[in-house]
């Protein structure tokens, strides 16, 4: 009955909590017992406050005996927060020995927003340091490991928040996605992870990629990501930036049909980077449930010009910005990212504020496919997850990939904000996940939701588990 409860939903153990059939108590014992076997094998937790959560779980429990108590709708249910999101009186380390003993005084507002639904932290998910690519490893915690397949990484910059998922440690986790840190690690882990339109969950203190980075669930079904987003979004005056609530009953959106949706798909958005032949043929495959779920699928091929030097000057000029005070403290920088500072700061500030008008510009390619398009499906990372110890690849299919090239498909989304998913699509023939991305038109998160709640009922991936025990 333990490790039962770690794999139910969030939904459905709010459902038990609220019925008196399971106690807060149990659920977070059991949670943090799976954490205390589990997590040295894959370091998805950097943090972890049992004492706290166990104390929060009981004033839930007595909350459950008092007559006329309200009930958040999370009421009892455990929640992770990546290392990147501040939180109050837990070390808060953004991946990196400079920020070692830095201790928050007060919760972002995702977190803040959880805690008032009910939601127990059980604690911080493992990041590079300030999230600067697309696995998981810092000079602090060390490496955190793919539960499908120890050798390999469940990807990043969210990859602890996807282990822990994946592992069982957790219903409900919070992740950032800058240029695909949500997408990327919900792909390499098989698990669903969801980057919503930008503003939509208000993020505070504002990172050094404030223009790109989104905060948003990352969970093993549609429908716990769902009621994240109905806890979480809405204005808040930390963040200026943040959209006006939606009149949404976001669960609820998740039942209607996607009939009649007009659905691109295309494994090459217009640059030159390959796809993994495995990958294509994976994505391909999941691509035609849409069909079957009365869609008007076309195979498409975008012929976007390539924003990644756009995206990189923003990214990574931003990142830069953000370590040039500690460049007298070079050990602590971890030896991949040193260079790419340096780089970014040599250059003049023109370059980057010239990638703002160039980011305005690229628009214009995106926004004239969704006039035609409801929904854009593309293989959301262009190979399987990456060895451990590997920081990116070299070549896929015998061709060249840049640093960044192997993400093609994710972080052209962080330029536009626009609301994408991934969700699990398949494997490969040795194990490892595979996942399928799907771009919703500006703020219509609601679409993107339901299109991947029904693929979800199409090809329901919750049931299977890694060979972790």
């Amino acid at each position: 009955m333990t490790n039962d409860l770690c794999w139910l939903s969030a939904i459905e153990l709010a459902a038990l909590i609220r019925r008196k059939r399971v106690s807060p108590v149990e659920v977070v014992d059991a949670v943090l017992a799976r954490i205390e076997k589990i997590n040295p094998r894959i370091n998805a937790y950097v943090t972890v406050a049992a004492d706290a959560a166990r104390r929060d779980a009981k004033a839930a429990e007595r909350a459950l005996g008092r007559k006329g108590a309200r009930l958040g709708p999370l009421h009892g249910v455990p929640f992770t927060v990546k290392d990147l999101v501040v939180t109050k009186g837990v070390r808060t380390t953004f991946g990196t020995p400079l920020y070692r003993d830095n201790v928050p005084a007060e919760d972002a507002p995702m977190v803040e927003r959880l805690k008032a639904a009910g939601g127990i932290m059980l604690g911080k998910t493992n990041t590079p340091t300030f999230g600067w690519m697309g696995v998981t490893h810092n000079l602090l915690f060390g490496a955190t490991r793919n539960p499908w397949a120890l050798d390999r990484s469940p990807g990043g910059s969210s990859g602890g928040a996807s282990a822990a998922a994946a592992a069982g440690l957790g219903p409900l986790h919070i992740g950032t996605d800058g240029g695909g840190s949500i997408r990327i690690p919900a792909s390499f882990a098989g698990i669903f992870g969801f980057k919503a339109s930008w503003g939509r969950i208000p993020t505070y203190p504002a990172s050094g990629t404030w223009n790109l980075s989104h905060i948003g669930p990352m969970t093993r079904t549609v429908a716990d990501a769902a009621l994240m987003l109905a806890v979480s979004s809405g204005p808040d005056e930390r963040d200026p930036y943040s959209l006006p609530a939606q009149r949404v009953e976001w669960t609820k959106a998740l039942r209607g049909s996607i009939k009649g949706l007009r659905v691109g798909y295309t494994d090459n958005l217009g640059g030159d980077e390959p796809v993994d032949p495995e990958v294509r043929t994976i994505c391909a495959h999941a691509a035609k449930a849409f069909r079957e779920l009365g869609c008007r699928v076309e195979d498409v091929k975008p012929g976007w010009p390539s924003p990644k030097t756009t995206w990189e000057q923003m990214f990574c000029g931003g990142l830069a910005l953000r370590l040039a005070p500690y460049l007298d403290r070079r050990s602590e920088i971890d030896p991949g990212l040193l260079p790419l500072v340096e780089k970014f700061l040599r250059q003049p500030p023109t370059q980057y504020v010239q990638a703002w008008f160039d980011r305005l510009a690229w628009w214009q390619h995106p926004r004239a496919f969704f006039e035609q398009h409801d929904l854009l499906l593309t293989p959301t990372v262009a190979c399987p997850p990456l060895p451990i110890g590997v920081d990116t690849i070299t070549e896929i299919a015998g061709r060249p990939v840049s640093f960044y090239g192997w993400i093609p498909f994710t972080y052209p989304f962080n330029l536009t904000g626009q609301p994408a998913a991934s969700v699990p699509a398949g494997f490969t023939k040795s194990g490892l996940p595979v996942g399928l991305q799907i771009v919703g038109r500006r703020f219509d998160d609601a679409t993107v939701l339901r299109a991947s709640a029904a693929f979800e009922r199409a090809r329901p991936w919750a049931g299977q588990r890694p060979p972790l025990g």
